[in-house]
Order: C-alpha cells, then structure tokens, then sequence
C-alpha cells in the first residue's frame, strides 16, 4: 500500500529532469551518500561512507550499477535483427541502466522533498543495441527512519506489453531484486546468518556466478580495511547470484572487475504485470552491520513482493 501512495504522490509532482539540471542526484545525511544518475536510467551509480568516502558502485557499462532487472517469456533468437550475438537466445529482460551499448531514458527525475528521490525509467531490452523495453519502471530511493547508516529503496515495475507479443504468456522467471555491481576492491563476501554471525562465500571470478542460499536474505561484501557493504532483500526466495569478475583489487568504479551480489525472486511476468518490492542497502564495518540488520530483521523480514497482473 504504502509503495501505491508514494507512486500517486510521484505522478502528481511536476515533471522534469533535475530540477536544476543535475545529472546525479544526491542524499547526503554526514554518514551515507546515495544518487542516482539520470545519464545512466536513474539508477543508483553513487554509494559511498563516513568510513570510505570514495564511490563503491561499478557503473563500467549498462548492465553494471544497483539496478531493476527483469526477466519475461519466452528465449528468442533475434540475431537477424540485430540481437548481440553473446546474448542470443534471450528472454524479455528489461534493465534499468540499458541495453547493450546504450543508457536507458529517463521520463522523470526529481527530488521529491529532503528525504526522497524519485526516478521513472524507460527501460531497454538488455540483448539488443538499443530496444526500448515496453514497460516503465519507478524507483523511491531514501534513508531507513532512524538509521542514518541505511539506504531504504522502493522499485515499481510496469510491463506494458502486447497480449500474444512474440515473447508469449506469463513463464516462471527469476528476477533480480536487485542487480548490485561494486568495485572490485570489496572482494570479501559473507552471508549474514543472524544473532551476529556470518558465513564466508567463496566463488572463481565469473560469468557464469555462483550460487548461495542466505537464510536471513542478506549478503554483504567488504573492503581491506574493513568497511562494507550489504544488501537486505527480504522478498527473495531463490538462491542468490554472486561472484566477483575478472581480477585484482580495483577500486575505480569505471573498471572492468567488478564484485556481483543480486537477490533472486522467481515470479510470473505477465504481458502486462506490475511488480513491486523494496530492498536495503547498509554500510560500515562487520558489527555496525550486524547491529543494524538484527534491527532490520526483526521489523520486514516477513516481508513479501507483490505482483498484480489484469
């Protein structure tokens, strides 16, 4: 419900791009900064910390960032009209930040008030040049109440397809709730496992990712001197993708190596289904992130997505 009123507030706002132009758009609270980049889908391109002040998010081309990404119908080989050969056949699979050599477009981009930003997105299909996906997605991004170290996002997902469209009806798909990219640097990846321990997770730089099953929803990956990142994705119900890719210990988040964590959700994706859920992002050292997610935990671990179709 809560995720319904904020999208009506979002519609009633005055539409623009920035309302001075920005290209990033910023919540800056002393302890975590977040924003999301109109160049780039208004996904998020910008997590950063008291305690590491650089940029931590990989943004080296459209599949990368903390992103939307679905997946819909039928795999298609399309390669006659110009499908990326690496990734043919494919399912329906909309992205945030693009299309393969392209940025997704942006209809609105603003700051709702001191606490909120909002984007909506026109997405592009992800194996395609440069295919607009027939769906919008919405995005709220903000600080969890009384957490000034924890990033609280709400994501909307419209599809907008045709009824008997080439990709066919609802078909059981993963989807990714979210797609987080960071620097190569946060090489470290542990599962949360509750009451204050972890789990180290080992995985060979990738594609292809490994495979985890988190019992509490959330994974976290750490830096050499200690600060890290985590990610709470309470609607997941699948074992999550993770890795690293390529190697090194990059710490420029316009390299190629990267580190991969993505929550997995299987859902039926009709035609013309909306999808609604919300993650957390939390920053700091391994007992700060501890402290916060048991928090987390007890409040929307029962959380669930909700998915309407006509």
């Amino acid at each position: 419900m809560l995720v319904a009123a904020l999208g009506t507030s979002a519609r009633a706002a005055t539409n623009n791009i920035g309302p001075r132009g920005e290209v990033l758009l910023t919540l800056d609270n002393g302890t975590v900064k977040v924003g999301i980049d109109r160049a780039k889908g208004a996904a998020i391109t910008w997590l950063s910390s008291a305690g590491y002040p650089r940029n931590l998010v990989n943004s080296a081309d459209p599949g990368r960032l903390i992103q939307q990404s679905y997946y819909a119908g039928l795999r298609l080989d399309r390669q006659a009209e110009g499908q990326s050969k690496a990734w043919s056949p494919w399912s329906w699979n909309p992205i945030q930040g693009g299309g393969v050599g392209s940025w997704a477009r942006v209809n609105e981009f603003k700051r709702l008030d001191d606490h909120t930003l909002f984007g909506e997105t026109v997405p592009k299909l992800w194996d395609m040049p440069n295919e607009e996906a027939a769906a919008v997605m919405r995005q709220w991004t903000g600080f969890e109440p009384g957490m000034p170290d924890v990033v609280v996002v709400r994501c909307e997902f419209v599809a907008q397809r045709a009824e008997g469209d080439r990709w066919g009806p609802a078909k059981l798909s993963p989807q990714e709730i979210p797609a987080c990219y960071f620097t190569r640097n946060f090489s470290t990846i542990k599962s949360y496992l509750g009451a204050g321990a972890w789990r180290a997770e080992t995985q060979p730089p990738g594609p292809p990712w490994g495979k985890t099953r988190p019992p509490r929803n959330v994974m976290a990956c750490f830096a050499p001197n200690g600060q890290g990142v985590a990610i709470f994705s309470p609607t997941a119900t699948q074992p999550w993708n993770f890795g690293p890719h390529a190697g090194g210990a990059s710490d420029d988040p316009a390299a190629g190596p990267c580190i991969h964590i993505a929550p997995i959700d299987r859902m039926n994706l009709g035609p013309q289904s909306t999808y609604r859920y919300r993650y957390w992002l939390l920053l700091g050292t391994e007992s700060q992130l501890t402290m916060r997610l048991d928090a987390l935990l007890t409040k929307y671990a029962g959380e669930s997505a909700v998915l309407t179709s006509p």
